[in-house]
């Protein structure tokens, strides 16, 4: 690990406990975090985990580490096939639109860019070439429609990461069962699709292969890049929890069975968004998205609060309730910081002394606690003086992508103005008896005077 950067620990899915985080060239942070497919506008339980993914990548950079950060596109599978088709355009046209709205989105919710993003349409050929190696090693085999299947029995540590033992699934009662579809039954293990033979549902979405007209199958692509862009072996794979079984199971075997190599070092996965206390669902019409909550009132800005506020390990329930909340808190974090000017990204990640928040990135740097990096915000925002202190506010609202909001104008009706003059008055002449008359009018009102030096400021209780 880099000398300057502080430590960062986290839990790993693949050895059940928390790790440091370390380079293994000892000089960038690798990591590949499985990105959106482009069908649709992504949801707020989608953007729990980029965001998520985006907090890990602003610690480790805020702490002093350098960091390569891939996420893939993709923009052929079942769904975006299935979903073009059915509106008459081509695929490219039909998915370049919704990841021109995703991208939107992560401005919105103030996501640094990855490094690179590449798409799965774009690389097909290495897709192909995967394959190809994989056959010849006797890991994949291909059927009478076109198709190639990889057969997991020829790699022993199949389902490790999803620890499929412990869910008593047998490899040798599912060997000879296949799965065609992208996203299959998850309580079966099955030899899963590489490349599947053209049909007349993919209309004109084909490509040419050794095997005959057709197209990767999904799990592929995220092997595929991350060859191209990380190499056999690097530091961290990320995703939801729901790709720990069978998207993350499959990218492993193929992986290691076609590059050799250690592949991700640690995994990195987060937990469901649940909202109102019920699974997301179409049918319950609770898949939030920004431009819903937007329409609602709600700014992107708070609902990355409440998404980052969460311990990313626990399920999280999300409430409209919880978006006002946030407003709350960010209001009250905005006008502590009132006439502050928040240093820029790059100027905090040069690092520095943090003051009384160094205790709040402590929490960051341990299991990613957001919920406590807030609580030790709030805490100790009172006593917040010297330079160093605003430094390390600012760092870790930093860190967790946080923006302060522009103070709300406040309309103060005529008579407010008025008694707060005469308030004003009274003191400037030291007649403080009826400076307190005065303020007890205003507090009876629901209003209050903060006096400066030149002047007063009238605020609502």
């Amino acid at each position: 690990m880099p000398g300057n950067a502080r430590r960062v620990r986290l839990f790993d899915t693949l050895k059940r406990e928390v790790i440091s985080l370390e380079p293994v060239d000892g000089r960038t942070f690798r990591f590949y975090c499985c990105g959106p497919t482009v069908y649709g506008p992504a949801h707020i339980g989608n953007f729990r985990t980029f965001v998520m993914q985006d907090v890990l990548r602003r610690t480790l950079e805020l702490g002093g580490m350098k960091t390569k950060h891939v996420r893939n596109i993709t923009d052929v599978d079942d769904k975006t096939i299935r979903d073009s088709v059915a509106a008459g355009r081509t695929l490219e046209d039909f998915t370049s639109e919704w990841r021109d709205k995703f991208h939107e989105d992560c401005k919105s919710l103030n996501c640094l860019k990855p490094h690179l993003e590449p798409s799965a349409v774009k690389h097909v050929p290495e897709q192909i070439e995967m394959i190809r190696e994989l056959e010849a090693k006797g890991h994949a085999y291909a059927s009478d429609d076109g198709s190639v299947y990889f057969k997991i029995s020829s790699f022993p540590e199949y389902g490790r990461l999803s620890q499929l033992n412990t869910r008593e699934l047998e490899l040798g009662k599912t060997q000879n069962a296949r799965a065609n579809s992208d996203e299959y039954d998850k309580d079966n293990a099955a030899d899963f699709v590489l490349w599947k033979g053209r049909r007349d549902e993919d209309g004109e979405n084909f490509w040419e292969s050794p095997w005959g007209q057709g197209r990767p199958g999904w799990h592929l692509e995220c092997s595929a890049m991350i060859r191209k862009y990380l190499g056999d072996t690097f530091d961290l794979h990320s995703g939801g929890v729901d790709l720990v079984f069978p998207h993350h199971d499959n990218e492993i075997a193929q992986s290691k069975c076609s590059c050799g190599g250690e592949f991700a070092r640690s995994w990195f996965h987060v937990t469901h968004l649940r909202v109102d206390g019920r699974k997301m669902s179409k049918s319950l019409g609770n898949l939030y998205t920004l431009e819903q909550l937007a329409e609602m009132g709600h700014s992107a800005n708070e609902v990355r609060y409440v998404l980052a506020g969460g311990h990313y390990r626990k399920p999280m329930n999300f409430t409209l309730d919880s978006l006002k909340a946030a407003k709350e808190a960010l209001t009250k974090l905005a006008k502590a910081a009132s006439g502050r000017t928040a240093p820029s990204y790059k100027s905090l990640i040069k690092g520095g002394d943090l003051g009384i928040f160094a205790p709040a990135m402590t929490k960051l740097n341990e299991d990613l606690n957001t919920a406590g990096a807030l609580g030790e915000v709030f805490g100790n925002l009172k006593a917040a003086e010297s330079e160093a202190d605003w430094f390390g506010f600012f760092t870790v609202l930093a860190a967790l992508g946080l923006e302060l909001p522009e103070p709300e104008a406040i309309e103060v009706p005529e008579e407010i103005q008025e008694i707060a003059k005469k308030r004003w008055e009274a003191r400037q002449a030291k007649d403080w008896a009826a400076s307190d008359v005065f303020r007890d009018e205003l507090a009876v009102k629901g209003w209050v005077v903060k006096d400066g030096r030149e002047g007063y400021e009238i605020l609502p209780l």
